[in-house]
């Protein structure tokens, strides 16, 4: 970044200039520059004391950089850091920034540091963001690095960490053996229901079954009954009309055998007339007639 000041009597404001080239008059104007590159800083704060007096080395990395974009930014920059080499501006935002994180250390205990880094480095960032800003200094990114004490602390923090994490992990090794055997509990519950459903719904297709084979049974069997007691009666029917019918039958044999005997007395009658009865009548005899009850008498 280049500012361009005019020496002129005139006293014109000084020109800034982001990039590019400029020309400048000799002895009238000066030019002055400031870098426009984004700094990488290593932020330690050695053997700070926490909230509860446990002191604790912290380091931080940060990459922050001039804002040249915003006018408001630029300027402020200039005037803060205007013929100052890059190494002093990052000195000057560097001591800015670890002071910012000391004071963030010594609000926190260990644990909330150690445990949630994440939460501290947003403490931070937001804290000397708030502050840079108005040095014209835009902090891109911090994170926290490392975090270390000289008297073992940490290490027993983590010891008691790692215990908890350990026994954490035997109680969920021992409710996922729980679950594991719940669940396996009740896979076989809901096997053994659909396995019992099964056999009552198959005894109860069999069951269906078997009335609908027993209704179909009477059924069949009344309609046999009812065939097999049609043809009974339509053959008693038959033989009796063929019993009537040879009755009628001897009932005219019996009829033309009464007439023909009759038709033979008649005959007979007429023969024993002619043979008998006349020749005795002519002679002056009585005749008695087998065959009629009044007896003739011949004078």
């Amino acid at each position: 970044m280049v500012t361009h000041h005019n020496k002129c009597f005139c006293r014109s404001p000084p020109l800034m200039i982001a990039g590019g080239r400029v020309f400048v008059f000799p002895c009238i104007q000066q030019i002055q520059r400031i870098s426009l590159n984004t700094l990488t800083l290593n932020v330690k704060s050695d053997k700070v004391y926490t909230r509860h007096g446990v002191p604790i080395s912290v380091t931080g990395i940060a990459q922050m950089k001039i804002q040249g974009q915003n006018k408001q930014m630029l300027a402020a920059a200039c005037q803060m850091f205007m013929g100052k080499s890059e190494p002093e501006i990052s000195q000057i935002a560097l001591e800015t920034l670890e002071g910012h994180q000391r004071a963030i250390i010594a609000h926190l205990t260990v644990e909330e540091i150690y445990k949630d880094r994440k939460k501290f480095s947003e403490q931070v960032f937001k804290v000397a963001s708030s502050d840079l800003v108005n040095m014209g200094i835009s902090v891109v990114s911090y994170t926290l690095k490392d975090v270390h004490d000289d008297q073992d602390y940490l290490n027993s923090l983590g010891k008691g960490r790692t215990a908890q994490v350990q026994k954490d992990a035997r109680i969920g090794e021992a409710q996922n053996k729980r679950d594991a055997v719940i669940r396996e509990a009740h896979a076989m519950q809901v096997k053994i229901s659909a396995q019992y459903k099964n056999e009552i719904d198959m005894a109860k297709a069999q069951r269906d079954y078997e009335l609908k084979k027993a209704a179909y049974d009477i059924e069949v069997n009344t309609k046999k009954a009812e065939s097999e007691m049609a043809y009974q009666l339509q053959v008693a029917k038959t033989k009796q009309r063929i019993e009537e019918e040879k009755m009628q039958v001897q009932v005219v044999e019996r009829t033309q055998q009464i007439l023909l005997q009759e038709q033979e007395i008649t005959r007979r009658e007429k023969e024993l007339e002619a043979k008998v009865k006349k020749p005795l009548l002519e002679n002056g005899f009585t005749v008695t007639c087998h065959f009629c009850s009044p007896n003739i008498s011949v004078l």
